[in-house]
């Protein structure tokens, strides 16, 4: 199992790391920064720079077979470093940001449109919620107004784990329909967006976000298509 320090410390850009095992997908490391492909958030890239100072480039980050396992990819054509190595581990950190920003705008979506989430999906500067929606929903300027308005109130958003027992109780705290976070293995991790008097969000979640919300900066809701009799598309970008 791979230690997971994107989780814990999202904002740290590079680390060094042994190499643990090597297929031909890629390289595990004991810890890692690298973010793999998951929930909706695809996985980070950046370089990898072994003891000789040798480097070359992550193209992907992946989950392993065994629970926690993380691979990191490299770019075609390169040779994996063995295991035992020592290397330096760094991330695309603007891409990164970006991923994060946009990630925790999502969760400000769906707290603007209180319907079951049916998919979503976080790109590079821009992403997209599905909503199971029966009702009308607001026009995009409504949304991007609101979104603006959390946006700026700058709150402050962090994480803790509960018991899986805990969320079993709590079936409100999985919005995402589709996506079900992994349980059994005794607890689940919580992103939670701060308000005045309550929370403006609160969900499972295994994603990286930005530490408070004034760090998205300015959004705007790109297009809402209808996808299906129920299903509404709300796609988001930078302004």
């Amino acid at each position: 199992m791979t230690e997971a320090l994107f989780r814990d410390q999202p904002y740290l850009k590079s680390c060094t790391a042994t190499v643990t095992a090597v297929d031909a997908r890629g390289f595990q490391t004991d810890r890692t920064i690298f973010y793999p492909t998951g929930g909706g958030q695809p996985g980070d890239t950046g370089s990898v720079t072994l003891a000789n100072g040798d480097t070359f480039a992550i193209a992907n980050t992946v989950k392993g077979d065994g629970f926690g396992d993380v691979i990191h990819v490299p770019a075609p054509g390169r040779a994996l470093p063995a295991v035992g190595d020592t290397v330096t581990l760094t991330l695309d950190w603007e891409r990164r940001h970006r991923l994060m920003r946009i990630h925790t705008c999502l969760h400000l979506l769906s707290a603007v449109l209180p319907f079951p989430v049916t998919g979503g999906q976080v790109s590079d500067g821009k992403g997209r919620l599905d909503f199971d929606a029966t009702g009308p929903v607001p026009e995009k300027e409504f949304i991007t107004e609101k979104l603006n308005e959390l946006i700026a109130a700058n709150s402050a958003v962090s994480d803790r784990w509960i018991a899986d027992e805990e969320l079993q109780s709590s079936p409100d705290l999985v919005k995402t329909m589709s996506v079900r976070p992994p349980t059994g293995h005794g607890r689940v991790r919580l992103i939670e967006i701060a308000g005045q008097e309550r929370h403006i969000d609160l969900q499972a979640c295994g994603g990286t976000h930005v530490a408070r919300t004034g760090e998205i900066g300015c959004v705007a809701v790109r297009k809402i298509e209808s996808k299906g009799q129920r299903n509404r598309r709300v796609s988001i970008e930078f302004a």
